[in-house]
């Protein structure tokens, strides 16, 4: 039993770096630069697949987004319940949030082909709509979005420097790139910054992190046996 346990926590370790590594691949892949352009309304149309392909890979980071702690929490549960429950419902929330992103996308989308129909006739009516659904988009993106899985995750480090499941200088790394990032996103959210260069060092110790728990959890699994994670 206690060696099925054990196996069952590397397993869980290995599965939970690798939803890392996919979920920052699939956050990579889910830009889409020509909506970000200025001239979004007409280029959606005529770049129809690169639009598809990020809606694809954006709705691919609910299975990491949701699937990390829902794959933990049987183990983290065992060191605090109410965290690890925290990091589940925040995880949820976060690919809930993706999923609507998704939807936005798709209706910018489908602006564009209305846009391409009506051609320039009604092109204010277009730009407002379009204005509205982009500035959505990015709330959902980069605040929704971005401030659920990083609670999540917050949540997520806060149990690992307890019970030191990985090194303290990993987890404590995790927390302070989690403070730095929700700090980003609210700064965005009321507009003190933008998508900027100040934004993405804000966000780059977290996605650092990530990648570096995600390689030690897959190469080195937990510091302590999961022997004790699931027996006490």
């Amino acid at each position: 039993m206690l060696r099925s346990s054990t196996n069952s926590g590397r397993s869980s370790a290995v599965i939970t770096g690798v939803l890392f590594i996919a979920g920052i691949v699939a956050g990579i892949f889910s830009v889409v630069p020509v909506i970000d352009g200025a001239d979004y309304i007409v280029k959606a149309f005529t770049n129809e697949n690169q639009v598809l392909m990020g809606a694809f890979f954006q709705l691919l980071m609910v299975v990491s987004y949701v699937g990390i702690p829902i794959l933990m929490y049987p183990i983290l549960s065992k060191h605090n319940k109410y965290l690890a429950l925290g990091s589940v419902s925040f995880g949820i929330i976060a690919g809930v949030f993706i999923i609507i992103g998704v939807i936005i996308l798709l209706l910018l989308l489908t602006l564009s082909h209305e846009f391409a129909k009506v051609g320039i006739l009604d092109v204010s009516y277009f730009q407002t709509l379009g204005g509205l659904l982009k500035v959505g988009r990015d709330l959902v993106n980069h605040v929704a979005i971005t401030l659920a899985f990083v609670l999540a995750m917050l949540l997520f480090n806060c149990i690992f420097y307890q019970a030191k499941l990985v090194p303290r200088w990993l987890s404590g790394w995790g927390l302070i790139g989690s403070i730095l990032s929700i700090s980003a996103s609210l700064l965005f959210m009321i507009r003190f910054i933008g998508l900027d260069a100040t934004y993405m060092m804000l966000n780059i110790p977290i996605a650092f992190q990530q990648l570096v728990l995600a390689i030690w959890l897959i190469v080195k699994k937990f510091n302590t046996t999961v022997r004790d994670c699931v027996s006490n």
